[in-house]
């Protein structure tokens, strides 16, 4: 597969110049009203256009699973792809720093740790030799609550008869901590899991039931702002370098827009994805400080679960503490 794709884009060099059109593959619906990453797509590809640079949005799937996207990236076939953070953890771990429980009070703190940090150019260091660097981090929806069918949940200890589904090992360490189980599920399984009760919920932005129709089973939402839910923006190395140097900084500027666009919005989705659930019937618990503080207590046993490398964690930490 990786020297078909990799033939497939020599020719495609050969065929076109790197100002040729930009495609973006898009990870979910294009909805401006419900998704952060589709905001920032949006606002990046119209940047572009009017820049005079031709870009076009690839629907969700219609150039394969994460794995697809990346080695499409990777041998320059695709330009850019809205991407799981775990594509790029999966040669940089380091990135998994930003789903460490209650790591940032909110993205405003977030950028502020990366700039100071220099994280991205430490992650395309490494990503280079994939011939990928990651441009941005996108927030898809407001810091993630806990979903449930049944169970109202405003702290740990309700959650001790919940089975979660978990994204992966990260998060079943998380739930452990909380005195909770989970197990991993694949998204596509997770309607089935609910309704048949193999899964009491699973923690995600307020308005992945709603854009999933999933409220008529779902009916607890629990304002616990556990981490923020977030995409990484990965471009193709070799493309973004062979650019003219106006259509570079053109890139560059798009990739600003795009970024503020998506904290414009995600401002005003903090409260309607809220008011999104209620409308369909489903009951948020608003959490007050002093309760999500019995969530973050009861979270720190995840920094030193060994998911990550003590040294990564400290980096981390080091860069929260002195950012807020």
């Amino acid at each position: 597969m990786k020297l078909k794709l990799l033939a497939m884009a020599l020719m495609l060099a050969i065929a076109t110049p790197a100002s040729a059109e930009v495609k973006i593959a898009l990870d979910g619906k294009p909805n401006l009203k419900q998704s952060g990453s589709y905001n920032w797509a949006h606002a990046f590809v119209n940047a572009l256009k009017a820049a005079g640079m031709d870009a076009r949005e690839m629907p969700a799937g219609s150039v394969g699973n994460e794995a697809e996207k990346f080695d499409q990236v990777s041998t320059g076939l695709l330009e850019v792809s809205l991407s799981d953070v775990r594509a790029v953890a999966q040669v940089d771990p380091f990135i998994y720093g930003v789903r460490l429980p209650y790591i940032f009070d909110d993205t405003a703190h977030m950028d502020r740790a990366l700039a100071a940090g220099k994280v991205f150019d430490r992650l395309n260091a490494t990503l280079a030799k994939q011939d990928v660097r990651v441009v941005s981090l996108v927030p898809i929806g407001p810091s993630s609550g806990i979903i449930t069918t049944t169970t109202a949940v405003r702290s740990p200890a309700d959650m001790a008869k919940l089975r979660m589904r978990a994204l992966d090992d990260a998060q079943i360490a998380m739930y452990t901590a909380w005195g909770s189980s989970g197990t991993i599920v694949p998204w596509g399984e997770v309607p089935a899991g609910l309704q048949t009760g193999i899964i009491d919920g699973y923690l995600n932005s307020p308005f992945v039931p709603v854009m999933f129709g999933q409220t008529d089973f779902v009916r607890n939402f629990s304002d616990a702002g556990v981490i923020i839910p977030l995409r990484s923006v990965i471009m193709s190395k070799s493309w973004y370098d062979g650019l003219s140097d106006a259509d570079r900084a053109t890139v560059d500027a798009a990739v600003e827009t795009a970024d503020k666009a998506a904290r414009d919005w995600l401002s005003k989705a903090s409260v309607s994805g809220l008011a999104a659930l209620e409308e369909k019937g489903v009951t948020v618990q608003r959490l007050t400080p002093e309760e999500r503080s019995v969530f973050r207590e009861a979270s720190k046993p995840v920094y030193n679960s060994g998911l990550m490398a003590a040294e990564d964690v400290k980096v981390w930490t080091d860069l929260s503490d002195g950012n807020r």
